[in-house]
């Protein structure tokens, strides 16, 4: 029962910026690398909803929005249970036990981002996620390099620095490949960074460096 079952240790509000996440993961180091496994592989979640997900919302009589609104639904039912019953699995961190893991916090931004993200009128395909796919992709890569910096102990500059490359990276490469406004992908990349240094337990950075890029992408798309 050890490998479900948390018995939430970490019990102070503030997170230390270079916690060593693998000793209060379940499962250990194996536990840390598989989270970080499903991090990266959320990268593919934007590819299929903009290339495939007319014909998956189809084969449920939806269109794709509102299916991304129930599996929406459905993550929050189950994540209510998971917290009822106190459960953590493999990779989940043993705080989790009594608040809502970085995984529904990151599914819950995820899915917000691909619903309300603006989408080009003019193109179809990957083209149309133009906003979406960064937002999702700044989670899905930035966050691991930022932690893996933090835990290797070198500092939060260095983790600052090491995830802007990759958000920079991240943003204007869709600029060239998806159309993203260069502006957009100029103010944007740093707001996927600044989401990630809350140290705080009651809202995820998992939330946060969709949130905030996302609130700021509201504000500032009707002059783009």
């Amino acid at each position: 029962m050890k490998l479900f079952f948390g018995s939430g240790k970490l019990s102070t509000d503030v997170i230390p910026l270079d916690i060593d996440h693998a000793k209060h993961s379940v499962g250990g180091m194996n536990g840390h690398i598989f989270r970080r496994f499903t991090h990266v592989i959320m990268c593919l979640i934007p590819i299929l909803y903009y290339t495939k997900g007319d014909q998956l919302s189809d084969f449920f009589s939806m269109e794709p929005n509102q299916f991304v609104t129930y599996c929406l639904l459905v993550l929050i039912l189950l994540e209510i249970v998971r917290l009822y019953f106190g459960i953590i699995i493999v990779g989940q961190r043993e705080y989790e036990a009594k608040q809502v893991s970085a995984l529904a916090w990151g599914a819950f931004a995820v899915c917000l981002a691909l619903i309300i993200s603006p989408e080009s009128k003019n193109f179809e395909g990957m083209e149309s996620g133009l906003y979406a796919a960064p937002l999702i992709w700044g989670l899905t890569f930035v966050d691991p390099i930022m932690g893996e910096i933090k835990r290797s102990k070198r500092g939060i500059k260095a983790a600052i620095f090491g995830g802007l490359v990759t958000s920079y990276v991240i943003w204007l490469s869709s600029t060239y490949f998806l159309g993203t406004p260069f502006i957009a992908s100029i103010i944007l990349a740093p707001m996927t960074v600044l989401g990630e240094l809350p140290t705080v337990r009651w809202i995820d950075d998992n939330a946060t460096m969709i949130l905030l890029p996302l609130t700021i992408l509201l504000l500032i798309e009707p002059f783009l």
